[in-house]
């Protein structure tokens, strides 16, 4: 490979990391912006600033003293907070800092390798540093691999091939200078100058990518979650009660389900605002699950009306955890600005019966709740026993 054609391909990737910042600047743009698409942009622009630095160093414009050097610790740094961030969108946050600790002795050993040889140990280091650092990228999109979509699997492969090609640029210089047989030192050169290439392709549009995934995602979760108390709202609730509807056509222990309805929270919106109203959502929430088992689900239907499902629990059971979480409401006030907020709960408990539709067993749930509400509020009433067959 010529000057020129060395020179054209570092243009190409300096261009091609400057274009790909003009895009992540611009997706996903908003109030609140993702940590890890933050870090993924600003690794773009580090990088494209290091190929840039190297095509001005390539022609003469820098010194090659100066180009050298500043570019590829640039190069480094810019790719160890591309593999941050890619720690940061597999949720591992933990993994950032020593990342980033990795790109800054990758930057050391270059320039330890930089000082003693300027030539066939540069090429050996700089080869195999970034070989190393593009494998943590890959293992951070491979990370979970389980639960991963096809979309990061595949991104996770290619990612470490073409940073293992990167890398047996280096290994070449070391073991096989003058190449083997038809793989030369010249073709293995232009394949790691294709591998960066691809590299920056691969990882800059995979993560718009994997954005837009995380983004239908979450959009898949809000048709089925309460934003604000994060569990499931009526759609969700309703999906998660089909199944134990159809089991109780069958013989076997009861399922309940009870409804809860927190008693004059008006008041609490009209006398202490809305964020005080929904800090009594989200600590309603709490308190019901500290009183509920692991197969036990409390979802919110609308408003200030909750359900709750039972397994395998009958009427009278119910009834007890109803209780439970109708004193633990009672006795404990949400701390607010302005003052304590007491707050009470009134509930409706009935099981499913095998004859159950969805309309059916609300109904019977919500005309005990609506008898509990008139007999005083603050208290827990029984459906309505089934009528004993002849």
């Amino acid at each position: 490979m010529t000057n020129l054609d060395a020179s054209t391909m570092v243009l190409v990737l300096a261009l091609g990391n400057l274009a790909l910042c003009a895009v992540l600047t611009f997706f996903d743009h908003g109030p609140v912006r993702p940590p890890a698409l933050a870090a993924w942009a600003l690794s773009k622009q580090v990088q494209a600033g290091a190929w840039t630095l190297l095509v001005l160093g390539g022609l003469g414009v820098v010194p090659e003293s100066l180009a050298l050097p500043g570019g590829y610790a640039l190069l480094f740094a810019g790719v160890a907070i591309e593999a941050g961030a890619a720690w940061e969108e597999a949720g591992r946050h933990g993994w950032r800092r020593p990342t980033l600790l990795a790109g800054g002795l990758a930057i050391l050993a270059f320039f330890i390798c930089y000082l003693i040889d300027e030539q066939g140990l540069r090429s050996l280091a700089a080869s195999l540093l970034l070989g190393v650092l593009y494998l943590n990228v890959a293992a951070a999109l491979g990370s979970g691999w389980r639960q991963a979509s096809l979309l990061q699997r595949f991104l996770a492969l290619l990612t470490a091939a073409l940073a293992l090609v990167v890398a047996a640029r280096g290994l070449s210089v070391l073991l096989l200078p003058g190449g083997w047989r038809w793989l030369s030192s010249e073709l293995l050169r232009q394949l790691s100058s294709a591998a960066l290439y691809g590299l920056m392709l691969v990882n800059g549009f995979g993560m718009l990518l994997l954005g837009r995934e995380r983004i239908g995602r979450e959009l898949a979760r809000l048709e089925v979650v309460d934003p604000l108390t994060n569990v499931p709202n009526r759609r969700g609730f309703f999906n998660a009660l089909g199944p134990w509807m159809a089991l109780a056509r069958r013989p076997g222990l009861p399922t309940a389900l009870v409804v809860l309805d927190l008693d004059q929270f008006k008041r609490v919106n009209d006398g202490y605002g809305h964020p005080a109203g929904d800090a009594v959502l989200r600590h309603v929430v709490e308190l019901c699950k500290r009183q509920l088992r692991d197969s036990d689900l409390v979802g919110r239907l609308v408003g200030v009306e909750f359900a709750i499902l039972l397994p395998r629990t009958n009427l009278d059971e119910a009834t007890l955890v109803a209780e439970r979480i109708r004193a633990a409401i009672a006795s404990s006030p949400v701390k607010s600005e302005r003052a304590m907020i007491a707050m009470t709960a009134s509930f409706g408990v009935t099981v499913i019966r095998p004859e159950d539709s969805t309309v059916t067993l609300f109904q019977r749930a919500d005309d005990a709740l609506r008898a509990a509400k008139g007999a005083g509020r603050n208290r827990v009433s029984q459906a309505v026993a089934a009528p004993v067959e002849a």
